[in-house]
């Protein structure tokens, strides 16, 4: 079965969609209004991430943002969240890194974490951006489908802004 969900795109955003492509996969895509060089960075540079991965509506904060960015290196996010009684941990390892290409890494924080692969892609001064994630099982998908559906789009509108504020448009 293959689902297929969009965000309610305003005339001046770009929309976020997400498709479940089999019983272990979710692609999540959007197109955003720089550069794949600005887009990488902002994936990459740990000064620059923390300003716009935590969806604002979560309540959650970052506390820490750690990236080494290389074939084996690893990344590990930590974050505060209201209904959390401890800091909450997500980290892995970096399996792939292509300069302003591609990014692949695996989630560690438990047994039913996935792979991550982002690619970057080039269209006329903007970045196709698509995102895969892809778990053991379909249980894994199910129980992260939920979040992911409401906190992606919000990630990447944020992401969007950012971008527009360091001056990125094309």
């Amino acid at each position: 079965m293959v689902a297929k969900r969009e965000n309610e795109p305003s005339p001046a955003r770009n929309r976020t969609t997400s498709e479940r492509k089999s019983d272990r996969e979710m692609v999540i895509t959007r197109v955003f209004d720089a550069p794949p060089r600005l887009v990488f960075e902002a994936w990459t540079t740990p000064e620059l991430f923390r300003q716009w991965w935590v969806p604002k509506s979560s309540g959650a904060t970052l506390l820490s943002c750690e990236q080494d960015v290389r074939v084996g290196g690893g990344y590990r996010l930590e974050f505060a969240h209201p209904k959390a009684a401890a800091p909450l941990a997500f980290f892995g390892k970096y399996l792939e890194v292509v300069p302003n290409a591609r990014l692949v890494w695996t989630n560690e924080e438990s047994e039913d974490g996935a792979v991550t692969t982002v690619t970057f892609e080039e269209q006329d001064g903007k970045t196709l951006l698509v995102m895969r994630e892809l778990y053991p099982s379909k249980e894994a998908l199910d129980a992260a489908i939920e979040g992911m559906d409401e906190a992606m789009p919000e990630t990447f509108e944020q992401l969007d802004a950012f971008l527009l504020a360091r001056g990125a448009s094309v």
